[in-house]
């Protein structure tokens, strides 16, 4: 995990008081207070990227922390534990959490942490206007008081290729060539992801009828191929057994409805990597996109069903 925001030309405190990293971390990343255990002095390390409304942060104390704050009010807080480990308080629950697990905080949560010395953490500091734009976008309904994730704790393993993303964000944010609409993309598909791969109070929309036809499951795959839709999730959402979509499927087109969804998906691709005006700068931010989270397997499907590699569709286009 190394690679999350290593570039020291982000450094913004080496070595430095703590105090002095938590007024800059007040600053931009979100009010609160510490509380040190013991007074430590110039053992602080921040380094800090923008990237499109995204603030992009490695902070270590160096020292016993706790930190604290009513709540982050207007935006998400993903942290990812890189080094030691994290006591984390909330409404009379006590998690321990270690190296390579992630929290996610929402807006109106209490923040108090407890992080050991040796603890490093990276942050991912997300606007709440990010998160509800793209639930209209993707016509996903929210209750009246608002997005929530509802679970907080997950695994960085658990999440497939979330962290190759990410470790691909922090170095478009660190290159010497700022694109700000490259950036904006890669914006998005990371909050899409998030909501896709967590557990949220979001409500998708449905089929519309309570027996769907192939016709309508099709236009809905079509719709959504953005979406973590699989057989499962389309067999609740037909109101059918899983089984009978299977049948379905298999009667109409001769595939499952996975195999279905990856051939259509993969036929996306493949029009946008053919499209000059597509807009996409490279194959892996169209993958990423389309939920193809691990390239290299995604490289081999892709060959399989045309003929050559994606990079070759994109150098013929060019």
């Amino acid at each position: 995990m190394e690679q999350l925001l290593s570039n020291q030309q982000s450094a913004v405190f080496n070595l430095a008081d703590p105090y002095a990293v938590s007024s800059y971390v007040n600053e931009h990343l979100g009010t609160h207070s510490i509380h040190l255990s013991r007074s430590q002095a110039f053992v602080s390390n921040l380094l800090h990227r923008k990237f499109a409304d995204f603030d992009l942060c490695r902070i270590s104390y160096g020292s016993d922390v706790r930190v604290t704050s009513p709540a982050l009010e207007t935006f998400y807080h993903l942290q990812i534990l890189l080094r030691g480990h994290c006591l984390w308080r909330n409404y009379k629950q006590e998690h321990y959490l270690s190296a390579g697990e992630m929290l996610i905080i929402n807006p109106d949560d209490r923040v108090d942490l407890t992080s050991s010395a040796d603890c490093e953490k990276f942050i991912l500091k997300i606007p709440s206007a990010v998160m509800e734009a793209i639930c209209r976008d993707q016509r996903w309904q929210t209750p009246s008081q608002g997005l929530r994730f509802v679970e907080s704790r997950y695994r960085m393993s658990e999440l497939g290729g979330f962290f190759d993303l990410l470790r691909m964000v922090c170095a478009e944010a660190e290159s010497a060539e700022q694109m700000p609409r490259i950036q904006e993309n890669y914006m998005q598909i990371v909050a899409t992801k998030l909501l896709m791969l967590m557990r949220t109070n979001l409500t998708r929309p449905e089929l519309n009828s309570s027996l769907a036809t192939f016709e309508q499951i099709a236009d809905y795959i079509k719709q959504n191929l953005k979406e973590d839709i699989d057989g499962d999730d389309l067999a609740r959402r037909a109101h059918m057994s899983a089984r009978s979509l299977y049948g379905l499927f298999q009667r109409t087109v001769g595939l499952t409805p996975n195999r279905y969804i990856r051939q259509k998906k993969l036929e996306r691709v493949h029009a946008c990597l053919s499209d000059a005006t597509c807009g996409y700068r490279n194959v892996t931010e169209l993958a990423m996109d389309f939920g193809f989270l691990h390239l290299g397997r995604f490289s081999e499907i892709y060959r399989k069903q045309f003929g050559e590699l994606p990079t070759d569709t994109l150098k013929r286009r060019q």
